[in-house]
């Protein structure tokens, strides 16, 4: 059972961010590409019960349930992270998750490599299952 009450909270989430679809736009279109895939999985968590709420978080789209983070995705020079608030708590067999701080975590993604996407999509349905649970807690 994850700790209850350890979550970020952010006041402003919504249901869908215009500013997230704009911030997409502007990145470079490969890395944009890839963002954007990622993200709407993020974002269809909530389809069945539009808990899912967005905002842009320092500097990046980040999904919410509610007003509790789960994920974020942000594009840098040369790459693409899906990153996890609570990605220590996520069961990972296919060792896609890196770092090394306390709660957070990701996954690199880079242009024409291989990702193991059924095992990126687990993670993002495991990190909106984490934080359900938290929020039940």
């Amino acid at each position: 059972m994850p700790e209850p009450g350890a979550f970020l909270r952010f006041d402003g989430a919504v249901r869908h961010e215009p500013a997230i679809d704009r911030w997409l736009d502007s990145r470079p279109p490969a890395l944009g590409a890839i963002a954007r895939a990622w993200f709407a999985r993020m974002r269809a968590c909530g389809d069945s019960d539009g808990q899912v709420r967005e905002l842009m978080h320092d500097g990046a789209p980040t999904a919410c349930v509610g007003d509790a983070a789960f994920g974020y995705v942000n594009v840098y020079r040369a790459h693409v992270n899906v990153g996890f608030f609570h990605g220590h708590a996520l069961a990972d067999p296919a060792g896609l998750l890196q770092g090394s701080g306390r709660f957070m975590r990701h996954v690199k993604l880079r242009p024409g490599e291989a990702v193991d996407e059924a095992a990126l999509a687990a993670l993002i349905t495991a990190a909106h299952a984490d934080i359900r649970s938290r929020l039940r807690a």
